[in-house]
């Protein structure tokens, strides 16, 4: 169990999704409108472009109900590009909270109804359907 660390709000503004994980020392979490956990991370990653080659993204981890293990992740598109990793983490480091939550929702009512059924089960669906 990790132990309790008290808040340093010298290290940012916790109103961001950046300054929350300085201030905190660990991700920020919100329920999502489908009413399950996420953790979120900023990535960075390579975007192939030549002016701004780093795209930062938002890494939403789900964790399952009851329990502290990983159901699966959503991601949102870059939401910033630089020449540099730091610049393009800085610059989605500075997102509200609220923006970030909002985000997150968009996401998931991207998605669609999530069926309950283990993927396994799913995927005979996709099979029947295609006459296989």
């Amino acid at each position: 169990m990790t132990p309790f660390i008290p808040p340093d709000h010298s290290k940012g503004d916790e109103r961001t999704i950046g300054g929350y994980a300085a201030v905190h020392g660990r991700p920020a979490a919100f329920q999502g409108v489908d009413g399950l956990a996420y953790s979120v991370e900023i990535e960075v990653d390579d975007t192939g472009e030549r002016d701004a080659p780093f795209g930062a993204y938002l890494l939403f981890v789900r964790w399952s109900p009851g329990s502290p293990s990983a159901s699966g992740h959503l991601e949102s598109d870059f939401l910033a590009r630089a020449d540099s990793a730091e610049k393009a983490r800085e610059t989605v480091g500075a997102l509200s909270l609220s923006a970030v939550k909002t985000l997150l929702d968009t996401l998931i009512g991207a998605q669609g109804p999530r069926s309950s059924r283990p993927w396994w089960e799913a995927m005979n669906d996709d099979d029947e359907s295609e006459g296989r």
